[in-house]
């Protein structure tokens, strides 16, 4: 018998691969169910988006081979949309590299800096991707708490009385997933202090910047930052083009040479077609963001409702694709959710899978139309 490499003796099948087996079973037997979990965004992305992708198939190189670093004009947009958005200068030959979403970039970075041993710091509870891929390099993961006494933000003076010497990498994730939480601008000066005290490498996560927030933020705005930090971006939520796997790193140019010599030895270049919907994407103007919130504003009061029904509280200042609830003392959540999903054919994510911290809450998605969360809201409406 051929034997699995001992890495993935070090992780497990993420939740949502094995979960949506099991929800998906429910639904080939006839359960109608609503899907709460995921965050797939649901709505159609700008039109011109898709009449780009279309439109790009009479040029006579749309089949072939792509640069590894994307289309000149496509890192351009890029550069333009984070001069627009948040008034970050960044070189688009060599301070922007494309990804096929940003999830690809998390291994990229993860296997450019990161050697057997080095350590990772790991927001808890946050995305467990950060964890997995971390031990499937074979570095070791640390977790640093977030709290909601705290805003869910670190406590950096609590980390730099921890011994840090061996880490190589910290991760943050504003706005937060799962919590909706957001960074404020002095929590990145403080976070660009730390990295350069301790010659840390923050990598910044921020996909979420756009959905029901009005202050977008990115590290890089931070004078010096570049020097010690990388920011990874993606165009799932924010133009709902998930599935068209649409992401970028920024940063200087000698950090994203590094990820450079990981992905050109992974992949052979993103879809010309899908470059060309990603660059008109990215020329979207404010009107687009005003009228896909609000879509989502609708969503989340619905999404309130439903976790007031559920007897959960929540935090309505928060950000992004997700309702972070606290379910009533002593609820174990996996069992709530499951009970939940048999009796009520509702899929909602329980907490704990994004780390301890997340015991006692659960998630919902805003990916999800106001008449499935209105037929939601009935069906528990009506079991109490």
């Amino acid at each position: 018998m051929i034997t699995v490499a001992n890495r993935l003796q070090t992780v497990e099948e993420y939740y949502f691969s094995k979960k949506l087996r099991e929800v998906n079973a429910l639904k080939a037997s006839g359960k109608p169910i609503i899907n709460l979990g995921i965050g797939s965004p649901d709505l159609m992305p700008p039109q011109r988006v898709v009449d780009a992708i279309t439109e790009s198939f009479k040029y006579p190189n749309v089949h072939q081979y792509q640069s590894y670093q994307g289309l000149p004009e496509l890192r351009e947009a890029m550069g333009a949309f984070y001069k627009a958005q948040f008034g970050v200068n960044v070189d688009p030959a060599s301070e922007i590299l494309p990804l096929m979403g940003s999830k690809e970039g998390i291994l990229h970075i993860s296997m450019a800096f990161l050697n057997a041993g080095d350590e990772v710091l790991i927001p808890n509870p946050g995305y467990p991707t950060y964890a997995s891929v971390t031990k499937l390099v074979e570095a070791k993961a640390v977790t640093y708490n977030l709290d909601e006494t705290n805003g869910w933000l670190p406590d950096l003076d609590a980390l730099e009385q921890t011994d840090l010497s061996k880490v190589k990498v910290m991760w943050v994730n504003y706005p937060h997933m799962p919590t909706g939480a957001n960074a404020t601008e002095a929590l990145y000066q403080d976070l660009v202090a730390f990295a350069k005290r301790n010659d840390i490498l923050i990598v910044n996560d921020n996909p979420y910047s756009f959905v029901l927030n009005n202050n977008p933020r990115s590290i890089l705005s931070v004078p010096g930052a570049k020097d010690v930090c990388v920011e990874l971006n993606s165009l799932s939520k924010t133009f709902n083009m998930a599935g068209w796997r649409v992401g970028m790193v920024l940063g200087n140019a000698e950090h994203l040479g590094a990820i450079l010599k990981v992905k050109s030895n992974m992949d052979s270049g993103m879809f010309y077609g899908i470059q060309k919907g990603a660059i008109e994407a990215l020329k979207s103007t404010d009107e687009w963001f005003k009228n896909l919130n609000v879509a989502y504003e609708k969503r989340r009061k619905l999404v309130w409702e439903l976790a007031d029904l559920l007897g959960c509280t929540y935090d309505e200042s928060t950000t992004g694709l997700f309702v972070w609830s606290k379910l009533p003392a002593g609820v174990d959540a996996e069992s709530f959710i499951d009970k939940i999903l048999y009796d009520n054919s509702i899929f909602i994510t329980p907490g704990i899978i994004f780390g301890s911290q997340g015991k006692g809450y659960i998630r919902f998605s805003l990916c999800a139309s106001e008449e499935q969360l209105q037929e939601a809201i009935t069906r528990i409406r009506t079991q109490n």
